[in-house]
């Protein structure tokens, strides 16, 4: 089941804590956690990545970003897409692993 647009934009209200009318990598992970805070937070977070993942080789990169932002309607520059890698990579390599993707939620 897809959202609408309208639910999409609800759900970046709720979660664009600085006002920017868009959301940065935290502020996704928290409205992606919103959505799902039935199911157990450890597999909620390990299927959350799962979705970034669409290669399947244990990380998420900014091709990978953009494309999951591209499919909620947010179109986001290289410049917003790099800046979340950053806020999210600790070991430097240019990708999210899941244990930084795990540390961020």
């Amino acid at each position: 089941m897809s959202p609408t647009e309208g639910e999409v934009n609800e759900m970046i209200e709720k979660v664009d804590c600085d006002g920017s009318g868009t959301i940065d990598f935290p502020e996704f992970l928290r409205m992606m956690s919103n959505q799902t805070e039935d199911f157990d937070h450890e597999t909620e977070i390990r299927e959350t990545f799962r979705i970034f993942d669409k290669d399947g080789d244990g990380y998420i990169s900014a091709g990978e970003l953009r494309y999951m932002f591209a499919n909620m309607g947010q179109k986001l520059t290289d410049e917003e897409i790099n800046e979340m890698i950053l806020d999210a990579d600790i070991d430097g390599d240019g990708r999210i692993n899941y244990s930084e993707f795990f540390r961020l939620m």
